[in-house]
């Protein structure tokens, strides 16, 4: 009856549903998730999901962002880590460094930092007797 945890059902997120922070709210801090976010209003903070990201025309991130995969209209101001697809639309602006597999840049989006494509960069540093040296692969 109503005490019965055999009768609990999992719950299982629906593959269209998403956390949305609608335009005019204000979010300062750190938001993780699990599924799929789309940000209309303004995150000033970091940002992780192993969902989806979908920032709209009006939406404003001023932290670093790390995702599965990432549609951005609006603005990101920090560094941005996707590891599948990033698409850049028109009129999205990036201020920061870009990690992705794969990249779309619509025409009229912008970006301003480094980006890398493929693999992961890994830094290892070799010691040699009395010498350090940095190795980067990419």
């Amino acid at each position: 009856m109503f005490g019965d945890s055999s009768s609990k059902k999992p719950v299982v997120q629906d593959a269209f549903s998403a956390n949305t922070v609608q335009n005019g709210t204000i979010i300062v801090g750190q938001i993780q998730s699990e599924g799929n976010i789309r940000i209309d209003g303004k995150l000033e903070g970091s940002l992780s999901t192993k969902g989806k990201l979908v920032v709209g025309a009006s939406g404003r991130i001023t932290g670093d962002v790390v995702c599965m995969n990432a549609n951005v209209e609006g603005l990101i101001d920090g560094k941005i880590e996707v590891h599948d697809m990033l698409v850049l639309k028109q009129g999205a602006k990036i201020e920061g460094d870009i990690q992705t597999k794969k990249l779309v840049v619509e025409e009229g989006a912008t970006f301003n930092g480094k980006i890398s494509m493929g693999a992961k960069i890994q830094k290892a540093i070799i010691k040699n007797g009395n010498n350090d040296f940095q190795k980067q692969a990419v």
